[in-house]
Order: C-alpha cells, then structure tokens, then sequence
C-alpha cells in the first residue's frame, strides 16, 4: 500500500520545476515574491511545495545571501475548529519567536509580534462575544465564561463555590491583558495591523533571514476558511524578506472568492482580486504516458524489498532518463532492469503492470495521468489481491487490474452488464467479448451499441490478457464491494438486492433509502453491512466519506450493525483519521470507544482537539 502523502523525493519528475520556483525566491533578494502553484486536485502540488523547500534547504549559501526559514501552514487542518486568519498569523509569529531563542538575537522584537498577534485575536473575541450579545445569545470564550458567572449568580445565589470561580475567572483575565498592550495607549485595530507589519519587517531584519511561507490544501477548505487565509497572506504580503508559496487549484480559489464576493455581477473583480495575491503563477505539468509509466514502476521498486540504497540509484536514474525523454529516450522495463543487476523476478512482474495500464492511464477521462488517483487505483489493486491471497482465490493480478480499470474508469452500465453476463455463464466467462477483441487486436473496425460504444472501452479490449476465455468468477468475488457479487447463500431479496447496489453506487444518499432498509429483515441488513464495511476498507482518508454516510444510516435502521461500523473505525491507522469525522459520529452509542483507541495511536492535533471537544 502506498500512502497518499507528498514526498521530498520525486516520483514526478517535478525537481526542474521546484528548482525552478527556488530560484525565483533566491533571485528576489529580500524583496517580496507570491508564487501560486496550481493544478488540479492530486496532480502533486503537495509534493512541488516539499521538492521546492527541499531545493531551497539544500542549496548551498552564497556569501551575503539571507538563510531562509520555512514556516508551513495547511488551512484545512484548522477548518471548523480555529479562525484560519489568526492560526496563520500564530504560527508564523510562533516560529519567528523560536527562531529568535534560537538564534539570541531578535529576541524583544519577536515577542512584541506575538504579543499584537495575540491583541489582534483578543480584538476578535472581544468583538466576535459583544456580536452574540446584541442578538440575544450567549458570549463566547473567556467572556462567555464570566458571562456564565454572572447567571449562576443570578439563578443560585452567592456562595464559597463562585466565589472562588470568580477569583480563579479574575485572574484569568489579568493574565490575558497581562503583555499584550499597554492600556493607556492610544490603540485601534489599524493602529495595531501596521505596527504588526512594521513588527515582522523589523524580526526579520533583526534576524538576517528571509521568511518562506508554504500554504497547502487551500483548495480543500470551504469558501470561508479559503478567503479567511487569503486575507491572512494578504496582511504579509509585500514586505521585505519574505516569499509566499500558495499551493491551489486556481478554478477552486476563484470560486471562493467569487462566492465571497457574491452579487457582485463583474467577474474582472474576482480575477484581479487573485491577480494581486499571486506575482508568479506556475502550472504543475500534466504527466505524460513516460512519466505515468516511470511513476509506477518507482512506486512498485519503492514497495519492494530492494535495499534504501538501491530504491534510490534506481530511482534517479529513472528521473535522468525521463529528463532526456524529449530526444527520443524511453523509460520502460528493460530500461529500468538495466539500472540494477538483480531486480526480482516478482518487481518485473510489476512493470510488466506499469507497461500495459501507463497509456489508458494517461489517457483515460477517469484518471488523465493523476497521481493521487494513480496511487489510489494500485492501492485497490493491492487489497484485492491480497483478498484474492488470503481466501485463496488465485486471482491473476493481470486479469484483476483490467477488470478494475473497466470498473473505475468505463461506463458503469457496461460494466454492471459484463458482471451479469459472467454471473450467467457456467464456466464464469465472458465469451461475448471475443468477436469485439479479435477485431480490436487486429486493427479492425468496431462498431458497437450504448453502453459499450466509447472509446475508452475500444482500447480496453485491446490491453492484454485477452477475457473471452478467462474464468472470472474468482475475480468477481474479490471485487463484490463495488458490484455486489449476489449468491444463493446470501437469500437477498429482490428488494434488498436492489437497495444494496443503490447504497453500493450512492452512499451519499442513503438516507433517502432509510423507509425502505427499516422494512428488510435482520438478515439482509447484516449481508449489506458486510458487503458496506468490505467497501469501507478501501478507504484511505477517514473524513466523512460517502460509504461512512451509508454505514451510519444502516446502523440507525438496525443498531445492532452499530459495533460493527465501531470495530472498522477503531482499527483505522490514525493517519487516515480527519477530525471532521468527530462530530460525525459522535453522538453514537458506540463513539466513546472508537475514540477511546484513537488517542491511544499517533493521531494529529486536531483530532484530538475535535475529540476533546466533542466530549465536552
């Protein structure tokens, strides 16, 4: 399995480009630089922005030239759970600080820019509890606390116990006013964001360095938090020693400010108002079939058994080669065999994988050469032989990865018929399919009826092995989670049958089946909760799903599905963990557990302020 996390070490053939980016920051010379980094979600914006600090870490200091520090902010980590405007503006301050410790020099100047920081965040509270007042509703924060006070003291009376609290609460407040701003001075909100940028130019000075902030998934986030961080980077752009580095797809940020700027007819607004935060935009470059078919093979060799050292020289031979790729060189299988004397027989299978999938990879409108769908394709490859293994189904890897390319990237509708049609056949074969590939391998004209007249599935027929003749029935049963492999044992109804496939295509609109599950028997119930937690387990990232959506309505249909949903969760990596699943299900019987043995594992601070504070 390989994670879908970005990487310092290219896989894409992206270092021409990071190096590129790199020396734009180095040729600025103190002066300020915003560079956008754009594509679309997965095509490896998260790795150019490590490939590029990575690039500017390592290059070695020529004399005169500032030491650059690196502060990385991901606004979707805060989404819903802090205001992403003053989280940037912490962090950044927060490492000045301890740069400043660091380095004993700085030290007052770095203080002092926290300090506005925390005044400027105070500021919000203040306004933001003062807001909820005048409508009627209760304070927030450390006013919504003393607030508190004041009720209890209304509805109970005075006693020794709020006395005490108000004591404690007193204090508290003296704290928090205590280092921000001295109160006899004359101070305002614009007063204060100059003196904070005068602040950070005068830390930076002091300092000697050159700040480079990387802001990542800002596509990820909701139209809110997008423009809440914009306004953030805004509020630092343009001063001397520092560069910005904004990863996002740009169709998604001029969404949310268009969404922002709602009702404002002019769309040159929204297109300035992007234009003015990035001065340099670069496109990560689209891959191309060389490149998606050198991507596989180093994370097959990346996967193997192959020693640190090996996977490495392996790999930048790989990355030179795709680098001269414009004069004709190839990166294939017996281009890769030549850079290492004893590749194993089991990896060169693999690239005989690679070989076949890179051009309908590259090609194909259901993946067009995305990494992240890449990875996530090959991790479902791996599961489903691993399945295949353990239940000693003796699938060939050959014939499931073709069968799982129909499935992701081919007409659903073609493919729930060519499912039907191996259910029917005695031997489990699609012999249907042998006039269509004979004429596809032979160059013949084909022409073909709805659903199977695309073009994808033209080139399909052609990529080897050959199924007409293939027994696919074992191949069928270790992908039910996706097309639900129906036999006599299960006793489905029609019905149930029907809901299943429903949940199974649509597990985001579950709750418009729950009418209709409350009628199945516990017995079909149970069957379409195995075949819902068999999809569950393909899952990577544990937001909010859409087959966690189907799971929990199943689990309100029949409750005692309930434990079996808990036990998946509780045996989720924490990496996968994301904190918007904490309100999600907190509110089931079975949470506390689930909770309970995520903490014990490495989740992320977020998760555990979410689970925190959902068990407030």
């Amino acid at each position: 399995m390989w994670p879908d996390n970005e990487t310092e070490r290219d896989f894409l053939n992206f270092s021409g480009v990071a190096d590129t980016v790199a020396e734009i920051i180095v040729q600025a010379r103190g002066r300020p630089i915003s560079i956008g980094v754009s594509g679309a979600w997965g095509i490896g914006k998260s790795s150019m922005i490590k490939l590029t600090q990575a690039s500017l870490a390592e290059r070695p200091r020529q004399e005169g030239e500032r030491e650059f520090i690196f502060v990385e902010f991901n606004a979707w980590l805060y989404q819903g759970y802090d205001d992403a405007r003053a989280a940037l503006m912490d962090v950044i301050a927060s490492k000045l600080e301890i740069e400043a410790r660091a380095r004993q020099k700085g030290v007052e100047k770095a203080k002092s820019l926290l300090k506005r920081v925390n005044w400027l965040r105070a500021a919000k509270l203040v306004a933001g509890s003062a807001a909820a007042m005048s409508f009627g509703l209760p304070p927030t924060g450390l006013l919504g606390e003393i607030w508190g006070l004041g009720q209890r003291a209304i509805s109970s009376g005075v006693d020794a116990n709020l006395l005490e609290d108000a004591g404690a609460k007193a204090g508290e407040v003296a704290e928090v006013g205590k280092g921000l701003l001295n109160p006899a001075e004359q101070t305002s909100p614009p007063k204060e964001i100059q003196a904070l940028r005068d602040n950070f130019e005068e830390t930076l000075e002091e300092l000697g360095v050159t700040l480079v902030v990387l802001i990542d998934d800002l596509d990820r986030c909701l139209p809110e938090t997008t423009i809440s961080t914009l306004e953030a980077i805004r509020l630092f752009l343009f001063l001397k020693n520092t560069a910005f580095v904004i990863a996002a797809d740009n169709d998604m940020i001029k969404h949310a400010v268009k969404k922002h700027f709602e009702g404002v007819p002019d769309d040159k607004l929204i297109t300035n108002y992007f234009d003015k935060l990035i001065q340099v935009p670069i496109r990560v470059p689209p891959l191309g079939t060389q490149e998606v078919r050198a991507y596989m093979m180093m994370l097959f060799v990346d996967n193997s058994e192959l020693s640190p050292d090996i996977k490495e020289t392996i790999r930048q031979g790989i990355c030179s080669q795709l680098r001269q790729t414009w004069q004709g060189k190839r990166v294939d299988r017996a281009f890769v065999q030549s850079l290492h004397q004893a590749i194993p027989q089991k990896l060169i299978g693999k690239f005989d994988t690679a070989d076949r999938l890179a051009p309908l990879m590259t090609t194909a409108s259901g993946i067009l050469g995305n990494p992240r769908l890449i990875k996530r394709f090959l991790n479902a490859l791996s599961i489903r032989m691993s399945i295949s293994n353990a239940q000693g189904v003796g699938v060939d890897e050959a014939v499931l990865a073709k069968l799982l390319l129909f499935e992701r990237l081919g007409n659903p509708a073609a493919y729930s018929e060519l499912m039907q049609k191996v259910s029917l056949n005695d031997a489990g074969k699609p012999t249907f399919l042998s006039e269509w590939e004979e004429k596809a391998n032979a160059g013949k004209e084909l022409t073909l009826d709805d659903p199977w007249k695309d073009q994808f599935f033209k080139e399909w027929l052609t990529l080897p092995p050959a199924l007409a003749n293939t027994d696919l029935r074992g191949a069928l049963y270790v992908s039910r989670e996706h097309i639900p492999l129906i036999t006599p044992e299960d006793r489905l109804s029609s019905e149930a049958a029907e809901l299943l496939t429903a949940l199974l295509q649509h597990p985001d609109m579950a709750a418009n089946l729950k009418d209709r599950l409350t009628a199945l028997a516990r017995s079909e119930t149970t069957v379409i909760m195995d075949r819902l937690l068999d999809r569950a387990r393909q899952e990577q990232e544990w937001g909010v799903p859409p087959i966690l959506i189907a799971c929990l309505t199943l689990t309100e249909v029949d409750p005692p599905q309930g434990p079996r949903l808990a036990a998946l969760l509780r045996e989720r990596p924490a990496v996968q963990i994301r904190a918007n699943i904490i309100p999600k299900i907190g509110d089931q019987p079975w949470s506390q557990s689930v909770f309970d043995e995520w903490e014990k594992g490495q989740i992320s601070a977020p998760v555990k302020a979410a689970i925190k504070k959902q068990r407030k």
